[in-house]
């Protein structure tokens, strides 16, 4: 054999050097592959032992329970707690879990305890709504509570009264116009418009908003739209991932509409904030007005001794308070409304004890309000049945110990399930049944206080519930007064659990004038 024939090491030499940047990429790649794979390894066994205590419906090994899910989420959740007692593990892919429970025990262990909102959802809702109470904590959250309280007084409320009146008014006046007895109409979209409506009037003393179709329903859409995004990436295990999530168009489209939404609130704003500097715009403002608005309210707060809000501060109070306000405003009334149209021996109750109490709409007080007990239980057992906001979630710091003895170490994600809370046989006899008598007074004494929770519960219980249950009793009373509600049974409601619980065909009802 010629010696030419046969490789040395002096002729690999060469190639080496020449491919030595592309070695040490491709290990250094490789490394950190492997790096990332046992890390992902290590964290799925982790979450098994950490749920093993917590047994769950079977998984799939890759899309863990979301098929199932996304197909009957609120169905399952009925059911579930059935055949798991107190919780249940629910995997989202292979490296992200949840503990759901539903138990009125571990129910008042969760909300006392004072932990961060789930990271997961924060990523989304920061940027929709700022450092709002909704997303805030520690000391932050303290101080921002205690300043946004005296918005909430029981005497702002009475100023904001009329104010939602008129809203209300125009809203059944347009009701009035489509004579709808011979078709039925979906009463989520004038609701949701009526909510806007007031909580404008109530925080920038915006007249008219529901004339303003330009703005409303470009922003109705808009949060709606928003709504769809969390509720698809959130329910899409790869966008747990930041770096699969910024690359994603839904990341794109989330971030332009966010945009698009607060632009909307913050012309408003700057307008109202361009008539401080000018005294003569100020003063034809607060004579056209016999109330301090929300902005009034916060804007005094500025000035407060230990700090008040800046600017941005008021935009993310005033954002996270339009959004979830209206948002769980027109779910809760449409499903009270919704309710009664399927019960017409309790929506007579209703009307008879109105009319009891009320000589015209025009006669209504703040007063009349709390001499409504049968609605008040109607009202309630509907938002026991359709839950607005079907659950809370926060990611616990510290280890968590239930009543039962079972326990989660600490970075585990749990899941208040209100709506599994509020349809669970063990808390509830017959939980599917439209009951209002047990919201009676006797009832009530007899039931755990954390087996209803409507607006949650403990320290960081809803600010704004007051205000939503003005606006629903005050609904309930001037449309029962004014028409008679029936189902339309060949529209039936489709579930929708997102931010709030709605129904993707609308909540349709035929609407018959009384008179």
């Amino acid at each position: 054999m010629d010696s030419d024939s046969v490789p040395t090491d002096s002729g690999m030499v060469p190639w080496l050097e020449r491919h030595r940047t592309l070695s040490l990429v491709l290990t250094f790649t490789l490394v950190l592959l492997l790096r990332q794979v046992v890390k992902l390894y290590l964290r799925h066994q982790g979450l098994l032992r950490a749920l093993r205590p917590f047994p769950g419906p079977p998984t799939h090994w890759l899309y863990g329970n979301q098929k199932k899910c996304n197909l009957e989420e609120l169905e399952m959740f009925k059911e579930l707690p059935k055949k798991y007692p107190s919780a249940f593990s629910f995997w989202v892919g292979p490296f992200h879990a949840v503990l759901h429970i539903y138990d009125p025990e571990y129910v008042k262990t969760f909300l006392n305890r004072k932990d961060l909102k789930c990271p997961v959802n924060y990523k989304f809702l920061i940027l929709w709504l700022g450092n709002g109470l909704l997303l805030l904590h520690g000391e932050t959250w303290h101080h921002h509570r205690r300043l946004m309280t005296t918005a909430f007084h029981f005497n702002v409320m009475n100023d904001y009264f009329y104010l939602i009146k008129d809203s209300i008014c125009t809203m059944l006046d347009e009701w009035g116009k489509l004579r709808t007895e011979d078709s039925s109409m979906d009463i989520y979209q004038s609701l949701s418009l009526m909510a806007l409506d007031s909580i404008l009037k109530c925080i920038f003393s915006v007249q008219d908003f529901c004339k303003e179709k330009s703005f409303s329903t470009t922003y109705l859409q808009n949060i709606s739209k928003i709504s769809s995004c969390i509720y698809e990436c959130l329910h899409t295990f790869f966008y747990y991932s930041d770096f699969i999530y910024k690359l994603s168009p839904a990341c794109q489209e989330f971030q332009a509409l966010c945009q698009e939404v607060k632009k909307q609130s913050a012309k408003i704003f700057q307008d109202r904030k361009a008539s401080l500097k000018s005294p003569e715009k100020q003063n034809k403002i607060q004579k056209k007005k016999k109330y301090r608005d929300l902005l009034d309210i916060l804007f005094q707060a500025q000035g407060t001794e230990g700090g008040g809000f800046t600017d941005e501060e008021i935009m993310d109070e005033i954002n996270t308070f339009m959004c979830n306000n209206h948002n769980t405003l027109a779910s809760g009334l449409s499903w009270i409304l919704y309710c009664l149209a399927m019960n017409p021996e309790h929506q007579k109750k209703c009307r008879e004890e109105i009319q009891g109490i009320l000589e015209d709409k025009d006669s209504i007080t703040l007063n009349h309000l709390n001499q409504m007990p049968y609605s008040a239980m109607c009202i309630k057992e509907a938002l026991r049945l359709y839950p607005p906001v079907p659950r809370i979630a926060r990611e616990f710091s510290k280890p968590i110990t239930f009543p039962d003895g079972r326990s989660l170490p600490p970075g585990m994600i749990i899941v208040l399930n209100i709506w599994a809370l509020h349809h669970n046989p063990a808390v509830w006899e017959n939980p599917q049944v439209f009951d209002p008598e047990r919201f009676s007074p006797e009832n009530c004494n007899k039931r755990y206080s954390y087996a209803f929770l409507p607006f949650s519960a403990g320290p960081r219980n809803c600010i704004g519930q007051h205000f939503s249950m003005i606006v629903m009793k005050m609904g309930l009373a001037l449309i029962l007064l004014r028409f008679e509600l029936f189902p339309d049974l060949e529209k039936p409601p489709i579930f929708s659990s997102q931010l709030t619980l709605s129904s993707k065909n609308g909540i349709n009802l035929y609407v018959k004038p009384l008179h």
